[in-house]
Order: C-alpha cells, then sequence, then structure tokens
C-alpha cells in the first residue's frame, strides 16, 4: 500500500511541527503540506490533493476549519477531512460532521490512537474520539421521538392528495398542477382544501412542511 498522504491545517506552529514529526516518523504516512491560515487552506489543500487532512477548527480567523471542510469537500471528493481540536462541545461536532468531516478527534489524543485514527479514516472507517462518540451518541438518543401525530394525519392522505402536496412543493399554481396531472382546476382546488383539512393547516407552506417533517 502506497503511504497515505496527510495535510496539517493549524494555526500553531509547534503543533504543526509536532503532527508533521509525528507523521513523517511513522512507516506508511507522509505529510505533504502544513497550513496556518484558512485561506492558504483552500487554495491550496485542491493542489496538495491529500488522503486525509487534520484540520483544526480554530484558526484565529474570520474563517474557521469548518468554514474549509464546507468549501473543500464538495472539490475534494476522495479527501477526508478529520477534526483535530480542543473542542468537545456538541454543537461544533455535528456542525463540523455536518460541513464534510468523516473524523473528529481532540489534540490530546495519543500520537498512536491519532496515527490509527488517520488509517482507519483513510480506509473508509469515521473515527472519533471516546469522548466525542459519547456524545454522538447521547446526542441521537436525547432525540425527540417521532412526531406520530402529524404522522397519523399524513396517512389520513390519499395517493391523489399526496401528488398534488408533491406538486405543490414544487411552487405550481393550481392550473398549472390540473394540467399537469390531467384535472380542472376546480378539482385540484377542492383537494388542497381536503388536504389542509386533514393536515389542520391554513396554507402551502405549512402543507409542504407538516409532509416533509420540518
Amino acid at each position: 500500500m502506497s503511504d497515505i498522504k496527510v495535510c496539517i491545517v493549524d494555526d500553531n506552529s509547534q503543533l504543526r511541527n509536532t503532527l508533521k514529526d509525528i507523521i513523517e516518523m511513522s512507516d506508511g504516512y507522509v505529510c505533504v503540506g502544513t497550513l496556518a491560515t484558512a485561506e492558504e487552506a483552500v487554495t491550496e489543500i485542491p493542489t496538495l490533493r491529500p488522503d486525509v487532512v487534520l484540520m483544526d477548527i480554530n484558526l484565529g480567523s474570520t474563517e474557521s476549519g469548518i468554514d474549509c471542510v464546507r468549501v473543500l469537500k464538495p472539490l475534494l471528493a476522495n479527501t477526508n477531512f478529520m477534526m483535530c481540536t480542543v473542542y468537545e462541545e456538541d454543537e461544533k461536532i455535528f456542525e463540523a460532521l455536518s460541513a464534510g468531516a468523516s473524523g473528529y478527534i481532540l489534540k490530546k489524543t495519543s500520537p498512536f490512537l491519532l496515527l490509527n485514527a488517520i488509517k482507519e479514516l483513510y480506509e473508509g472507517g469515521a473515527p472519533m474520539s471516546s469522548q466525542i462518540a459519547r456524545k454522538v451518541v447521547a446526542a441521537f438518543q436525547n432525540q425527540q421521538p417521532v412526531n406520530t401525530e402529524a404522522e397519523q394525519e399524513i396517512n389520513k392522505l390519499t395517493v391523489r392528495e399526496k401528488e398534488i402536496l408533491e406538486w405543490l412543493s414544487k411552487g405550481l399554481s393550481y392550473k398549472e398542477i390540473a394540467a399537469s396531472i390531467f384535472l380542472s382546476p376546480e378539482t385540484v382546488r377542492k383537494h388542497v382544501y381536503h388536504i389542509y383539512e386533514k393536515l389542520h393547516v391554513n396554507n402551502r407552506v405549512e402543507a409542504v412542511n407538516k409532509y416533509y417533517g420540518r
């Protein structure tokens, strides 16, 4: 297997050098770049094309490491981003994962575990520090139960009503919907009335939001 190409993004020069040394002194890994700012990351990472990026969250500028991932991940499908940070806040964790990060570890992680995490990420895993993993699990466990009342209301809709609701979500007028499904505008209007009645809503936006679970 070829060496795993790693790029480090951190505004702390001492930490950057420490991480670089850990990478360079380990068989199977190579450091292809160390960057200090969000601007450098966004500019240079597409050229470096690393397999794994160790990304700090707080880069000491208006742009965070999460912002960088949000910009870079769509451009680099084969590059895996791992947040390497001191933060354990739930909001930061989920914001980073939503932005496209696939791993999230703490800076106090030992070199051995860090290298294992890089390898795991490279091989398709989603490594996280145990503290972070516990927070993720707890967040899922604490999620509110599905709104069964809303589900029951949606289940009352006929196939035709659901079809019309889907057309409504696309912004079409009653006349346009009628032409699309070969009904009269007045018939579509009656269906919409029944949809509002069954979902206990007063307008198109409320109906669409309830139907799609927002």
